[in-house]
């Protein structure tokens, strides 16, 4: 996967203050703050480099206050560490193209992979399938072209 690397100015530029504190410093977005996303067919990718993450279909409510998916999209494009910040032993979910924090994963999913990504819904831009097969954006870890 190609690593993308930019300097702190050029993601403040890119981002909005939001999504800076949350992706480039670790910051959580208040639960049930995130207007949401739609209910089509689609794909989440990384606000910061547009790596897909997750597919509308892993999607699920799982009523803790931010969007959760059972399984990621493609493996490789999420990294996992340990973080035992706050006085908890959770496991942190970045992506593996630009390193931004997405949220955490749990032991507490749907069937079958038991798995909640509770991701920080300013971390994510939804892209909505248009029904081309061929029509699959930018490859993992490529960004899409602004």
């Amino acid at each position: 996967m190609k690593k993308i690397a930019r300097t702190d100015a050029q993601w403040r530029a890119r981002l909005s203050d939001l999504a800076y504190r949350v992706t480039r410093q670790g910051a959580t977005e208040p639960p049930f703050s995130h207007p949401g996303f739609p209910d089509a067919p689609g794909r989440f990718r990384c606000t910061c480099c547009g790596a897909e993450l997750f597919r509308q279909e892993a999607k699920f409510d799982s009523g803790c206050g931010w969007p959760s998916f059972s399984a990621p999209a493609v493996a490789e494009n999420i990294a996992e560490r340990p973080d035992t910040s706050h006085g908890m032993i959770r496991t942190e979910v970045t992506c593996s193209a630009c390193g931004a924090h997405l949220g955490h994963v749990f032991e507490d999913g749907p069937a079958p992979t038991g798995l909640r990504y509770c991701i920080n819904g300013v971390a994510l831009d939804f892209e909505p399938d248009t029904g081309s097969a061929t029509d699959t954006g930018p490859a993992p870890g490529e960004e899409r072209s602004e």
